[in-house]
């Protein structure tokens, strides 16, 4: 009999982080059922993935594909043991950045994956998942994201004006569905909370269950006046190293 495979593979700002922080803290209890890999350990694949999503090359892509089948390769026993890879940039970077307004990657680069998956162990018992939210919200947390990480420095409704054609999660997720098929892809609602859906993928024991611990939400939005403050420094400090300082006083202040 064999063993889900499971590749968490997005949406950013939906989650993920707290499911990888999840995962990580309860692996002592999780390791006997499954084999977990996030994403120190595909540093260079996602570096492709974002590369892809950026270029869109035939090229990159290649890359993509190889690398995503050597990590695969490089795990044994998987098929009978069990596999979750979580990591959100497997669809590409974050809408928002510079030229990448969708996530129109994603079904190509998840494709890749199911093919890789599928020239390493024959016809797996594939699942994809990827966690959602509701447009307006993941719209609003995504431009908050963008200006703290980045110099981003336009008002929230131009960019809700130039990424929400783009921003209906679900609507992506059913064109990975159609992408992957007839691999299962699980739409999981953060509210849902999604780590609970996505083991239970697995067939896990009650006493599994039990021994797991929840662990607090990971990269939560930060206090209103702080992130105008995070807008302001982008607007008006333009050297790079300067605006980095700034802001790492500002989140150092709590």
């Amino acid at each position: 009999m064999t063993a889900p495979i499971v590749i968490h593979a997005g949406f950013h700002k939906t989650g993920t982080s707290t499911v990888q922080a999840f995962l990580k803290a309860n692996r002592p209890h999780l390791k006997p059922h499954m084999a977990i890999v996030l994403k120190p350990r595909i540093r260079d694949v996602l570096h492709a993935a974002r590369g892809y999503s950026t270029w869109r090359d035939p090229l990159t892509l290649a890359k993509f594909a190889h690398r995503i089948e050597t990590v695969f390769a490089g795990l044994p026993g998987v098929r009978r043991r069990g596999l979750i890879l979580s990591a959100e940039e497997l669809c590409g970077h974050m809408p928002g950045r510079d030229g990448i307004d969708d996530y129109s990657a994603a079904p190509v680069l998840l494709t890749e994956i199911a093919h890789a998956a599928e020239r390493i162990w024959g016809r797996p018992d594939l699942h994809f998942v990827l966690t959602t939210r509701a447009r307006d919200a993941w719209l609003e947390s995504s431009y908050w994201e963008h200006v703290k990480s980045s110099s981003m420095t336009e008002d929230f409704a131009d960019y809700a004006a130039r990424i929400g054609p783009g921003a209906d999660l679900s609507e992506i997720a059913a064109r990975v569905a159609q992408a992957v098929a007839p691999f299962p892809v699980h739409d999981i609602a953060l509210d849902t909370g999604p780590a609970d859906p996505i083991l239970g993928l697995f067939d896990l024991p009650d006493a599994t269950w039990a021994a797991l611990t929840p662990v607090p939400a990971r990269n939560a939005r930060l206090a209103p006046e702080t992130l105008k403050r995070l807008l302001e420094i982008n607007r008006t400090i333009s050297d790079r190293t300067a605006r980095k300082l700034a802001k790492q006083a500002l989140l150092q202040q709590g």
